[in-house]
């Protein structure tokens, strides 16, 4: 049995490993789908010793199968977005528990205590649709940062950009979420000299604005902010974890969570560190459904574990993904 207490309690990489090989034996045990993926790329749990060796299952298996490791009654399903009639992924949720905890934990690695932060958030694009992960976790923090001036605003520029320079008059740590789009909207009504405030954007144009290079988004909203850094936040609906970015693009894990780097052509085969490849994760957390994802984003991984995310492959780039039509 593998507790949250394993998963979340991780110290080194060893000890990583170690869980991660129980969990791949778990999931190849529970999850139908996960399983037969397994079988066909010829890896099960007598020929997986390693963690090299642990097949990453396509993240487009959430939009085609059901994905779960076991049967128990879904508390909740999130789904990704999309555009009208589009296929989107649905991860079924047996237990909020470890999401709830993950996001938690993660925030306190890396940003300390809850409390002392005003939580603010520009989501609207996830505020208008049901099933989004990322307003579960944003309006757990808000509840959690017990702080009345916390909260989530739609399209109410004005009242945001009251609360902004409020807090910043009272010298108040704030955080401010927001969708790409939003943000960029957000500085052109109101240029700011943020000192107290971080600026975490979660990536999306959402068909609303040309999309353009980190380098010069990130440019835009440090000079409309007057902040020296844009934090930024990688996860995804498949995912129960979250990394993190300081400011240029370069992301950190959780230390049950940890970043892979495939080869474009052999999804098989790792490339070494500073090399451009597919992202593939492992997200202990997500451990009832599925903790080997092959995302559809391009990166780079350095040797001190952190990544970057420099792209998205194009859909007829993705390899070892019509393996299975059931």
């Amino acid at each position: 049995m593998i507790t949250s207490t394993d998963i979340f309690s991780i110290s080194s990489s060893k000890q990583f490993e170690k869980i991660a090989l129980k969990v791949f034996r778990f999931q190849y045990d529970n999850n139908a789908v996960y399983r037969q993926f397994c079988d066909l790329m010829q890896q099960d749990k007598q020929t997986v010793k390693s963690l090299s060796q642990i097949p990453f299952l396509p993240i487009q298996f959430f939009k085609s199968h059901e994905v779960v490791s076991n049967t128990n009654l879904p508390e909740t399903i999130f789904t990704s977005s999309g555009t009208t009639g589009a296929v989107t992924s649905r991860h079924i949720i047996t237990d909020i528990n470890w999401y709830e905890q993950s996001y938690r934990l993660a925030f306190s690695q890396f940003y300390g205590n809850i409390e002392d932060y005003t939580i603010l958030a520009l989501l609207p694009s996830y505020l208008e649709r049901q099933g989004s992960s990322l307003i579960h976790m944003v309006e757990d923090l808000i509840q959690l940062s017990n702080n009345p001036d916390s909260g989530f605003y739609l399209n109410n520029y004005e009242a945001l950009v009251a609360k902004l320079l409020a807090q910043e008059q009272q010298g108040k740590n704030v955080l401010l979420i927001g969708v790409t789009f939003a943000l960029l909207d957000l500085i052109e009504q109101q240029k700011f000299k943020l000192e107290n405030t971080i600026i975490m954007e979660t990536g999306g144009m959402k068909g609303r604005r040309t999309e353009m290079i980190r380098e010069e988004l990130h440019q835009k909203l440090t000079e409309g902010f007057g902040v020296k850094s844009i934090h930024s936040e990688y996860g995804m609906t498949e995912l129960l974890s979250q990394a993190y970015s300081f400011g240029a693009g370069i992301f950190e894990c959780p230390s049950w969570m940890q970043i892979h780097i495939r080869d474009t052509e052999d999804p098989l085969t790792y490339i070494s560190n500073g090399k451009t490849g597919g992202i593939n994760v492992i997200d202990l957390a997500n451990i009832n459904s599925c903790s080997f994802i092959a995302t559809q984003d391009l990166g780079k991984k350095y040797d001190n574990g952190s990544f970057e995310v420099l792209g998205r492959f194009d859909n007829s780039d993705i390899r070892g993904c019509n393996l299975m039509v059931l």
